[in-house]
Formats: C-alpha cells, structure tokens, sequence
C-alpha cells in the first residue's frame, strides 16, 4: 500500500535534499557574524560554513526564497513585502491563517526547484537558499554557481538550521540554530527587534516545557517515531539527528529513535523501525488545502500503520498511541517549531503540561 504523494511528495525530497553538498565542492550556509555598525544595523557581514563572508550594505529591497521556511521567517518579521518570488511555495493552509493569505500572493518562480535561469533573472538583492545543494534531484535542479550569482547582483544567504546542520559534528538538540537564522534575517533586513521578540517568544514556550520536564531522566523519556507519510510507505525515512525535527523532538521530551543516525533524513527499512518498538508514532502529514483533508490523510497514515503487517504488532500502533500533528510545523525551520513542541510534550506528558493543549487524536 503506497501513500499518494504528488506535490506533498516533492516536498519531501526537497527536506531530503537539504543535507547534500553540492558536487563543485561549493557548500552551504549563513552563519551570522552579527557585524553591522552603519545606519539601521547596517553593513551585515554574514560567512557561510567554509568560512566565506558576504556583506550587505544596506538592506535588500527584492528577496527570494527557495521554499517556504524563509519565506515564513520573513512575513513573521514584517519583511514579507520585499519577497518577489519563491520556490517550493507553501500549500494553501500550510501556514497560520494570519500569513497564508500574503504567502498565497507571493509570485512562484518554481512549484519545486526554481529553475536557474528564473532565478537569476528575477531582479532579486538576496536569494535566501535553505539548501545546502539540490543536485541530489538531479542536474537540472542543480543551482547557479557563486559566480552567477555575483554576476545578476544576488547576495546568496543560507539557512543555518537546515543546509548548514547536515555537515555540524553535533546533533542538533534545541531550536538555537532555528532562533539564529530568525536573528540573522532579522539583521538583513533590518526588523532585528522583532526578530528579538519572536525569538523571546519561542524561548518562553519552550524554557516552559524544560522547566516541567527538568527532573525527567533521559533514558525514562518516551520513545519515539516520526513516520512521514508523504515519503511514501515502501521504505520509510528517518528523520536523523541534524534535522529540525530531532530538536523539536528533545526539546518534546521525546527520545527520537533514529537519534543515532548523523544526517538529516535517510531512508531505513521497515524492519529497522520494527526493531525500534516506539512508544509514540507522530502521523507525519502535510497540509493538504482543508482541515478535512488533513484529517482524512491522517487517517489513512494511522490505517497502514494498523494493517501493515511489520507494523500492526508495534507496541505505539497496539496502543493507539499516535500524534496527528503536521510535517510542516515539525521538519521545517520556524517559529512554530515552539509550538509544536509544546504540543508533543502535552501528549507525552499530560500530567505536567495541564493546559497546553491536544497533540494526539488517537
């Protein structure tokens, strides 16, 4: 039984690409210096993970985005009207209903990868890329090189949470990286104070949940398995430990199961998942346009996973003990990465976050 996957699908490649080095060995991201001492925080140095600085003089006027997390990060700060254009732009719904309406007028240069020559013909300052390479899609996919950009006037800036995190020594374990690029495109645009507030914010959400989960020793933590739907049923994925998701999940008080896997996402078997045993299954869905659509899509993902026959007998599908709480929120760098962490840790521990809110439909 396969999941249909169409442009939910496309999705989820683009997340599993996040992670490849690019084949000229040009790599990937933004790490903020914090350097800007002109009018308004600027000029703003920005280096990326080889060490290579990029300095903007004033703040961009024309900004693209390669997917819908950037994009996301700057209609938050109040930069949404500098955005010309984006690639792998958010389904309607995908994102709260106080954005989706300007996200939805924001002009789609590429319903996946946009397409080299749009995007270096689109006029843009700064082209926010949130991958590292995308030439694990294939060559047409692949971008324009540093040259090209210098060339059409582009500042090429990364997302540090998600195309730097797959090269990081260490597993990413709180949403620091999320907050940093929050603060960064705060910087380049020149709205750091609300990126300020909506880090603050994030901050208090999730001190929240440490606080009332301080005294939880790890190895008494819940384990658990995020089942992305939409990668298909033949051979699941697993979300490793440099993605998003993975700090989502231990800032959750959860204990990811594929922890020990140093990537972002790499496919597994059924029988890997098998061995696992998780205590908690999150049903890992992407927004499809309607509450119930969402709904039925959540309903069919709970369904494999009680029909499959290497699944049926998992001690969380026994048990009912699933999340229905969407891919979006919990692979994809945000600020509603917090609050899915909240979410998560009120299921998991309802006793000591009364209040928060439902994370499970079983």
């Amino acid at each position: 039984m396969a999941a249909v996957v169409g442009v939910a699908g496309a999705l989820a490649v683009a997340a599993l690409a996040t992670g490849c080095g690019s084949a000229d060995g040009r790599t990937a991201t933004g790490a903020a210096d914090g350097q800007g001492g002109g009018a308004g925080g600027f000029p703003v140095t920005v280096t990326d993970c080889d060490g290579r600085r990029t300095t903007l003089s004033e703040a961009p006027r024309k900004i693209v985005t390669s997917n819908a997390a950037s994009l996301e990060m700057l209609l938050r700060l109040g930069a949404g009207d500098r955005v010309v254009g984006t690639g792998f732009p958010p389904g309607k719904g995908a994102l709260p209903p106080e954005l989706d309406a300007r996200a939805q007028r924001v002009p789609v240069l590429g319903k996946t990868v946009i397409p080299k020559e749009k995007l270096l013909g689109s006029g843009a300052d700064v082209y926010i890329d949130t991958f590292a390479s995308m030439g694990a899609m294939g060559g047409a996919a692949a971008g324009p090189t540093e040259e090209e950009f210098a060339a059409a006037g582009i500042k090429h800036v990364y997302l540090a949470s998600t195309a730097c995190a797959p090269r990081k020594k260490v597993p990413q374990q709180d949403l620091s990286a999320v907050e940093g690029d929050i603060r960064r495109l705060g910087q380049l645009t020149g709205t750091s104070r609300r990126a300020v507030q909506l880090v603050a914010e994030m901050e208090k959400k999730v001190s929240s949940v440490r606080t009332a989960l301080a005294d939880v020793p790890v190895a008494k933590r819940p384990s658990y398995f995020f089942f992305d739907f939409d990668a298909g049923t033949k051979q699941p994925v697993a979300v490793c430990n440099r993605q998003v998701a993975n700090a989502v999940l231990t800032e959750a008080g959860a204990r990811n199961v594929f922890a020990d896997c140093a990537s972002d996402f790499r496919p597994v078997s059924w029988e890997d998942v098998v061995a696992k045993d998780p205590d908690w299954i999150q049903l890992g869905v992407r927004n499809r346009g309607s509450a119930a659509a969402t709904d039925k899509a959540f309903d069919e993902a709970a369904k494999f996973l009680r029909e499959f026959p290497a699944t049926a007998g998992l001690r969380a599908v026994r048990e009912g003990k699933f999340l229905r709480i969407g891919s979006e929120q919990t692979t994809i760098a945000g600020v509603g990465n917090a609050d899915t962490v909240r979410r998560i840790a009120a299921t998991l521990y309802p006793d000591r976050l009364a209040g928060s809110g439902p994370g499970a439909n079983h």
